[in-house]
């Protein structure tokens, strides 16, 4: 139970918190308040009723008179004053006259017996009686006063519940105030959370943050909170300078190894037709290393000038066309292994680049025909949805492996049949195709391939030239 309080408490907002503990302190001390001052407050009632019961008795003492005959018989009493009724009635007393015997001699109408008289204060059931000895001139007897005990409970049942109200009024007055007061506290917090949130959301850690002008806990926290953000904001502009060296290198680099590249080719191209046996070989298996060491070159070099947003000059192209010609290159280089088809029903205007287009269409059916068994057919379409041009690369074979799904498009991954080296790929691929895609304002996702089919089927969406764009081109 008391780990579930401390969960509940802990999930409790800190402004409840701090009026919360200011009402149950306000309660608490309001309700020691309240016990001594109800304990000493009936005691004073009680003292009272006491009080009036002896005055009320003292007073009838004083005034009392019995009227009396003698005869030879006897004294026989007519009558006594003042009317005990009427004397009674302002506290609704009861009162009783009686002889020395114990005789009734007088009282109020209808009152119960009160018992015999014993001098002073006793309680007879539902009454405390105040009995006193008087004189009647031809004798002496007694008086007994009594009044309900149930008035000086109503009176004291009244005080209490008026402090319970009390209690409870103070204590919510003090919670209220302690929101007010709470609120009124944490509203530079407020501020702060404000700021710090749409700094997340902006993205601008040059944003001021608000510092109250008290020197307490508050505005020691906005000044921490204003120190980190410009700590954050300088390693944030050190680490943006620095990956921008590093692509500026990388490009660099890139570029300045095409051109040693290309005269390694030229030589080992010359040497691999003039030489025989095993140095022939050795120059075959150096020139396709130097091949793929092209082609990775040439795709770091692809990144780089994403990363670092350059954009290659662009012109309107039929995307269906540049497809076609990828389709065929692939053909030639597969040698016929997959059945490679590509379907576009009309032209697809787009504006891009086409080396980086033809890299695209390439990219995907190769990934189709390296991680498919021969024979497998692959099926490349370009349409026009909607304004969007859309190419889409499927194929019938195993499919993307579930643990690959969600890293399939960052560089380096390869599937289980890629290697390093060999005729595997560098996992560049997928990577090069969607930087091309972003940058040509599009994107591409791996979809799915539909209820009962197997394989996997990637979809490329790019902006589509308008109409007006093409007749007017024209």
């Amino acid at each position: 139970a008391a780990r579930g309080t401390s969960c509940v408490l802990d999930r409790l907002p800190i402004r409840w918190k701090l009026a919360g503990i200011s009402a149950a302190l306000t309660f608490v001390i309001l309700c020691g308040f309240a016990a001594v001052v109800g304990e000493l407050t009936a005691r004073q009632i009680r003292q009272d009723f006491n009080n009036e019961l002896v005055i009320a008795t003292d007073e009838l003492a004083r005034i009392l008179q019995v009227r009396a005959q003698f005869s030879r018989e006897g004294v026989r009493i007519t009558g006594v004053e003042p009317n005990l009724d009427l004397y009674g009635r302002p506290q609704r007393a009861v009162i009783r006259v009686l002889a020395e015997g114990g005789m009734v001699i007088g009282g109020t109408s209808g009152g119960p017996d009160l018992g015999q008289p014993v001098e002073g204060t006793v309680d007879v059931g539902v009454h405390r009686v105040r009995t006193r000895r008087v004189g009647f001139g031809y004798g002496s007897g007694f008086i007994q006063y009594a009044r309900r005990l149930s008035e000086v409970d109503a009176t004291i049942r009244s005080v209490r519940i008026f402090l319970l109200f009390g209690v409870l009024a103070g204590s919510s007055v003090a919670l209220a105030a302690g929101l007010l007061l709470a609120r009124r506290a944490m509203a530079p917090i407020a501020a702060l959370t404000a700021t710090t949130r749409e700094i997340a959301r902006t993205r601008d850690p040059n944003r001021r943050v608000p510092v109250p002008e008290a020197k307490d806990e508050v505005s020691e926290l906005a000044r921490t909170l204003e120190e980190m953000l410009r700590a954050l904001e300088s390693s944030r502009a050190e680490g943006a300078a620095m990956l921008s060296r590093q692509r500026q290198f990388v490009a660099d680099a890139s570029h300045e190894l095409r051109t040693p590249l290309t005269a390694v080719l030229a030589n080992l191209e010359l040497l691999a037709e003039t030489l025989d046996g095993e140095q022939r070989e050795a120059a075959d298996a150096a020139l396709r290393s130097s091949r793929r060491m092209r082609a990775l070159v040439a795709d770091l070099l692809l990144l780089a000038r994403a990363d670092a947003r350059r954009i290659a000059p662009r012109e309107p192209m039929d995307l269906a066309r540049v497809v076609v010609e990828a389709a065929s290159e692939l053909q030639t280089a597969d040698g016929g292994h997959h059945d490679v088809r590509v379907e576009a029903p009309e032209p697809v205007m787009v504006l891009g680049t086409r080396d980086e287009l033809h890299r695209v269409a390439l990219n995907l059916m190769e990934n189709a025909v390296k991680h498919t068994p021969e024979g497998t057919q692959i099926r490349a379409r370009v349409e026009r949805r909607d304004g969007t041009a859309v190419l889409t690369v499927e194929d019938d074979g195993p499919g993307v492996a579930p643990e690959l799904r969600d890293r399939l498009f960052e560089r380096f991954v390869r599937g289980a049949g890629d290697r390093a080296g060999g005729s595997g790929s560098f996992g560049l691929g997928l990577s090069i195709v969607r930087a091309v895609a972003q940058g040509h304002g599009g994107s591409v996702e791996l979809a799915d391939p539909g209820t009962g089919a197997s394989g996997a089927r990637f979809v490329v969406r790019l902006p589509a030239m308008p109409v007006r764009a093409l007749v007017e081109s024209a």
